[in-house]
C-alpha cells in the first residue's frame, strides 16, 4: 500500500501505543532496578531507531518485560550501571554479527502451537496482572509480567491483595473505561479512527480524577496511583539524565558473557514477537528476520550509548498497535518521537494519568489476545498441537515469558521429533503381493531418520527379498548410511535377500554419483508437463 496513504491510520495508532508505552517503560525500569529514565530512553530508541530500520510494518520495540530477570542479574553481577550499559552496546554488536550469519532464519522454525500459546498466555497475563492496577493496588510495577513479582508477591496473591485494598476511585475509572472501550466501536468508523478509544479512556481518567478532587476527595487517586514520569527542572537537566557506558571494562570477560546472553535472549524474544505480530497483521505481511536482527542490534547499540535499557520486539505494544489500526512502521517511529517530546516538554501533564485507565486499556487488549477461539482451534488439531500450546500457556503464566517460551519450545520440538522419528524414511513402490519388495528412500535422509529406519529394517520378516533404491535420494547422512550397510550382515543371518541400488559406499553429504559397485540402468527423467497438461 502507498506509504502516503497510511498517516491517517498510523498517527492515531502511534498515540495509543505512546500512552501505553509510558507506564510500561517506567514499570519495566522500576522492576529491573534501573533508573526510570533508562526505560524512557529504551522506548524512544525502540521507536525511532529500530522502527526506522525494521522491516516489520507493525511490530513495536522497546524495553521488554521478558528481559527483566536478565537485566536484574546484569546490574547485580557487573557492579555498576555504566558497565551494564557497555554490555548492552556489545549485545547490539553481537546481534549485528548474528544478522550477518543469517541467524534470523531461526524465526521461521518456531512451532505455530508455541507462537499461539505465547499470544494467549500474554493476553491472560495482561488481564491477571492489570486487574490489581485497575482496582487501585499498585504495589507492583506495571511492566512486571513475571509470576513471582519483585515485591515478594505472585500473580494470584496480588489479586487477593487488590480485593482487600480497593481504591474506589480507581475501580470507578477502570469500569467506565472498559465500558467505553467496548462501546467505542459502535461509533462511525471515521470518528472512532481519528479519536481512538484508548485516548478517550485517558481523557476520561484524568477528568474523573479532577472531578474527584473537587467533589469527592475520598475517591482521589494520589501520586502513587498515577504515571510517574521523571520531571526535569530545565532542558539542560533533561539532557543530564543521559548516561554514557564505561568503556574501561571492555576487556572484562564477565561483560562479554553477559552481552552474549543478552543478545541471544533479546534476539529470541524479538523473533518470537515478530512471528506473533505477523500473525496479527490483517495483511499477513512477513517481515525479514535478518533485517530485524540488524535493526535490534543498532537499537541496542544506541540505547546503551545513551543510557537506556536493552530493547527487543514486544508483543504487548505490537498488539496495541495492530488493535489501534496501524498500517505501517510509521506508527512505531512516531510513538518514539512522542515519547521524546513528552519526556522533554510535558512530563507533568502525563503524570496526571491514572494507572487504572492504562490498566483498563491493557485488560481490553489482553482479552483480545486470549481469544477462546484460538484455544479451541489448537485443541481440535490433536495432541501434537494441543500439548505444546497448553504447556506454553501454563509455563508463561506460572514463570515468566522467557522461561515459558523455552519450556513450550522444548515440548513442541519433542513432538516434532517424535513425529519425525515415527515416519518411515522410504516409500514402498513395488506392486502389492510382489515377491521383490522395492523400497524407495526419500530424497533427504538425516540422522533423525536413523531410529525409524532401524525399526523398519528390523521388522522385515525372514526370507524376504528387499531392494533399497536410493536413485532419487540427493543426500544420505553418515549415520543413516552406516545403518543401511550394517543391515547386510544381519540380513544374511535372517535369510533376507538384500539389494542396494544407488547407495554409495561411504558418507555423502551432497549430491553424488551412483557407485560402480551397484550398477543400475539409467533412469530417464520424467517428461515436463505444461500448465495445460500437454
Amino acid at each position: 500500500m502507498p506509504q502516503s496513504s497510511t498517516w491517517r491510520s498510523d498517527a492515531p495508532a502511534a498515540l495509543v501505543v505512546f500512552l501505553i508505552a509510558v507506564p510500561l517503560c517506567l514499570g519495566i525500569a522500576l522492576a529491573s532496578g534501573a533508573p526510570l529514565f533508562a526505560g524512557i530512553v529504551a522506548g524512544i530508541v525502540g521507536g525511532v531507531v529500530v522502527g526506522a530500520l525494521s522491516g516489520s510494518a507493525l511490530m513495536v520495540s522497546g524495553p521488554a518485560a521478558g528481559l527483566t530477570a536478565i537485566v536484574i542479574g546484569g546490574l547485580r553481577d557487573l557492579g555498576s550501571f555504566e558497565i551494564f550499559l557497555l554490555a548492552v552496546v556489545l549485545a547490539g554488536v553481537i546481534q549485528l554479527v548474528l544478522a550477518a550469519l543469517r541467524a534470523g532464519l531461526i524465526g521461521y522454525y518456531f512451532p505455530m502451537a508455541v507462537i499461539k500459546g505465547m499470544m494467549v498466555a500474554i493476553g491472560l497475563t495482561l488481564v491477571l496482572k492489570q486487574i490489581p492496577h485497575a482496582l487501585g493496588y499498585d504495589a507492583d510495577a506495571m511492566g512486571d509480567e513475571a509470576f513471582f513479582q519483585s515485591n515478594q508477591e505472585n500473580t494470584f496473591s496480588a489479586l487477593a491483595g487488590a480485593l482487600r485494598q480497593l481504591e474506589w476511585g480507581a475501580v470507578l475509572i477502570s469500569v467506565l473505561a472498559l465500558a467505553l472501550l467496548e462501546g467505542w466501536h459502535r461509533l462511525p468508523a471515521a470518528r472512532s479512527r481519528m479519536l481512538p478509544a484508548p485516548l478517550m479512556v485517558v481523557v476520561l481518567g484524568v477528568t474523573l480524577n479532577a472531578i474527584f478532587a473537587a467533589a469527592a476527595p475520598s475517591l482521589v487517586l494520589e501520586a502513587s496511583h498515577l504515571v510517574a514520569l521523571p520531571v526535569p527542572a530545565s532542558i539542560p537537566a533533561f539532557f543530564s539524565q543521559f548516561t554514557l557506558p564505561d568503556f574501561s571494562a571492555i576487556s572484562d570477560p564477565a561483560v562479554w558473557r553477559f552481552a552474549l546472553i543478552l543478545a541471544v535472549v533479546a534476539s529470541l524474544e524479538t523473533l518470537l514477537s515478530l512471528e506473533a505480530t505477523d500473525r496479527l497483521d490483517p495483511y499477513k505481511r512477513e517481515a525479514p528476520t535478518d533485517r530485524e536482527l540488524r535493526a535490534q542490534g543498532a537499537g541496542n547499540i544506541v540505547s546503551g550509548l545513551l543510557g537506556g535499557l536493552p530493547v527487543a520486539g514486544v508483543i504487548v505494544r505490537s498488539a496495541a498497535n495492530v488493535e489501534a489500526g496501524a498500517l505501517s512502521r510509521r506508527s512505531a517511529i512516531l510513538h518514539g518521537v512522542l515519547l521524546l517530546a513528552a519526556a522533554l516538554l510535558v512530563p507533568a501533564w502525563l503524570n496526571r494519568i491514572p494507572l487504572a485507565a492504562i490498566a483498563a486499556i491493557l485488560i481490553h487488549i489482553g482479552f483480545r489476545l486470549a481469544s477462546p477461539a484460538v484455544a479451541r482451534e489448537e485443541l481440535r488439531l490433536g495432541r501434537a498441537h494441543a500439548v505444546p500450546f497448553t504447556v506454553t500457556v501454563l509455563a508463561i503464566l506460572l514463570t515468566d515469558l522467557l522461561v515459558g517460551i523455552l519450556v513450550g519450545l522444548a515440548v513442541g520440538v519433542f513432538y516434532i521429533l517424535r513425529d519425525h522419528l515415527q515416519s518411515p524414511p522410504f516409500t514402498e513402490v513395488s506392486p502389492k503381493g510382489a515377491v521383490l519388495r522395492r523400497l524407495q528412500l526419500h530424497d533427504n535422509l538425516n540422522f533423525l531418520h536413523k531410529a525409524a529406519l532401524v525399526t523398519e529394517l528390523d521388522a522385515i520378516p525372514p526370507g524376504s527379498r528387499i531392494e533399497l533404491d536410493a536413485r532419487q535420494t540427493r543426500r544420505i547422512d553418515a549415520d543413516v548410511l552406516e545403518v543401511i550397510h550394517n543391515f547386510r550382515e544381519t540380513a544374511r543371518l535372517r535369510d533376507i535377500d538384500y539389494r542396494l541400488v544407488g547407495v554409495p559406499k561411504t558418507s555423502a553429504t551432497a549430491e553424488y554419483p551412483v557407485p560402480a559397485e551397484y550398477p543400475v540402468p539409467a533412469v530417464a527423467p520424467a517428461p515436463r508437463r505444461t500448465p495445460t497438461g500437454r
